[in-house]
């Protein structure tokens, strides 16, 4: 019995020994091989959340140089934005902001992330592209933006804005969001009326965008900045729908402001209705009779020794296409103009009489 005992015994023992000199085995061959699990860990990875630690760093990176824009007129302040420093030169910063946070202004001051205010001169504007430059003397060591580009952007990528939204009462917000769209054309108002002007070619974000945020960047992951905030769909049952000028559109434009180069536009010298509206202008409305058409730009007015009247235009004509691009109103006839430049000829498919016919215009500057 005695020797059966000691026999179970040594079962015993033997059997811990080896299963502790495998668990031994096992983890050296883990710390000395890991590529032989390495598959297998990859496919319990998929199974798992992934922890989201956040862009702080990216945030800091560009923090510091979005400044608060305040805009006077005859020095009362009339209207408050964001911006940020675009680049240093010399002893110069040159500030990005958009258009209409600095229209109807005469007297502009930018504030920094110390508090510290100084006054800033407005080189130029552009009201279709919605970008404005400012200059300031350097007085304080805040650095420019790092710029990235729109080209590799995907849907779905990280990005994130700064800004001064509410008339500067949560300054200096962040607000984080993806990229929901590219290469969006939203039709923009270029006065306080519910009448759209222009077309922009723009960003779409889902990171918030409120009032006061115009003219701040929107970053990516890395903190570089790949467009300036320009507009927002604000209305019952619309969320999360910001817009952003790409960062290549606004620096093209900013360089222009900073060379000096002015903003012209080439020029047709006609007045236009959108045939919508028409439906509802009496003076108008007989231009109508003799068409079934609902959406284009019917020619009002056509100016004395312009280029339209010395394409034939004639006021009751309708546009309906500017080089084969349909148009369906005003703002998108400016959009598809202003792709072209002074010298160059277009072709306008118009309707007249009920009959459609193509006019040649060679574009002009505005006199």
């Amino acid at each position: 019995m005695k020797q059966n005992s000691d026999r179970k015994t040594r079962i015993i023992i033997y059997s811990i020994a080896v299963f502790f000199l495998g668990v031994f085995l096992t983890y050296g061959i883990m710390y000395k091989f890991p590529a032989i699990f390495q598959e297998t860990i990859t496919k319990i990875e998929k199974d798992v959340t992934v922890t989201d630690e956040g862009i702080a760093d990216a945030v800091e990176k560009v923090y510091d140089s979005v400044l608060i824009v305040s805009t006077y007129n005859n020095n009362t302040l009339y209207a408050s934005g964001s911006g940020f420093i675009y680049k240093v030169d010399d002893n110069t910063s040159y500030i990005i902001t958009n258009h209409h946070v600095i229209a109807d202004g005469n007297n502009f001051k930018v504030t920094y992330t110390n508090g510290d205010e100084e006054e800033a001169v407005l080189l130029g504007s552009d009201q279709y592209v919605d970008i404005a430059v400012l200059k300031v003397e350097i007085k304080e060591d805040f650095e420019a933006v790092s710029i990235g580009t729109t080209e590799s952007l995907r849907v779905g990528d990280t990005t994130f804005t700064i800004g001064a939204p509410l008339d500067n009462v949560y300054s200096w917000t962040v607000t984080r969001g993806i990229i929901s769209g590219k290469e969006r054309l939203v039709e923009v108002s270029l006065s306080n009326t519910s009448q759209t002007d222009y077309v922009m070619n723009v960003l779409q974000t889902d990171a918030a965008v409120n009032s006061g945020n115009s003219g701040g960047p929107l970053c990516n992951s890395n903190g570089e900045v790949i467009g300036v905030i320009s507009a927002k769909i604000s209305s019952t049952g619309v969320e999360g729908m910001g817009f952003a000028i790409p960062i290549e559109v606004a620096i093209e434009k900013a360089e222009e402001i900073i060379n000096g180069n002015e903003s012209n536009y080439p020029y047709v010298g006609i007045s236009m209705l959108n045939v919508a509206d028409v439906y509802m202008t009496f003076d108008y409305r007989k231009y109508l009779m003799n068409t079934e058409l609902t959406t284009g730009v019917l020619v009002a007015y056509v100016e004395n020794n312009s280029a339209g009247e010395e394409a034939g235009l004639e006021v009751g004509d309708i546009i309906t296409e500017v080089n084969g691009k349909a148009i369906s109103n005003v703002a998108y006839f400016r959009y598809e103009l202003y792709k072209y430049d002074f010298g160059d000829t277009i072709k306008l498919t118009i309707e007249r009489d009920g009959k459609t016919k193509e006019v040649s215009v060679k574009l002009t500057a505005k006199k």
